[in-house]
C-alpha cells in the first residue's frame, strides 16, 4: 500500500469536488484502475511526487499524484489522470514521462 495512514486530507482531484474529503476509498469506485509500474518518485519538505503508468477502464494511462504530508499522514492529494495515445498518435517523441 502507498500510503498505509490517510489524515483528514483535502483532494484536487479529477473525480471529486475541490477539497472533499471522501478518502482513498472513492478512488475505486465503479472504475478499474491499475498502477504497472512507478515512473519517479520524488520528495522534497513535506511534498512527494509520484508519477506512474498503468490503466484506466482499460486504457493506457499516466498518474501524477501530489501529496503534501502533515504529521506523517497524507493532509492534501492533487492529481492528474491522462490517456496515453497509441505511439503513432503522439505530437512529439517524449511522451508522457
Amino acid at each position: 500500500m502507498l500510503f498505509r495512514r490517510w489524515g483528514k486530507q483535502v483532494y484536487h482531484a479529477f473525480w471529486t469536488h475541490d477539497g472533499a474529503g471522501q478518502g482513498p476509498a472513492k478512488l475505486g469506485r465503479g472504475n478499474r484502475w491499475v498502477i504497472v509500474g512507478i515512473v519517479v518518485w520524488l520528495g522534497e519538505g513535506n511534498f512527494v511526487l509520484l508519477a506512474s503508468e498503468g490503466e484506466f477502464n482499460g486504457a493506457p494511462t499516466a498518474f501524477y499524484d501530489l501529496f503534501r504530508i502533515e504529521n506523517g499522514k497524507v493532509a492534501e492529494h492533487w492529481d492528474v489522470v491522462d490517456a496515453i495515445p497509441a505511439r503513432d498518435e503522439w505530437q512529439n517523441d517524449n511522451g508522457k514521462f
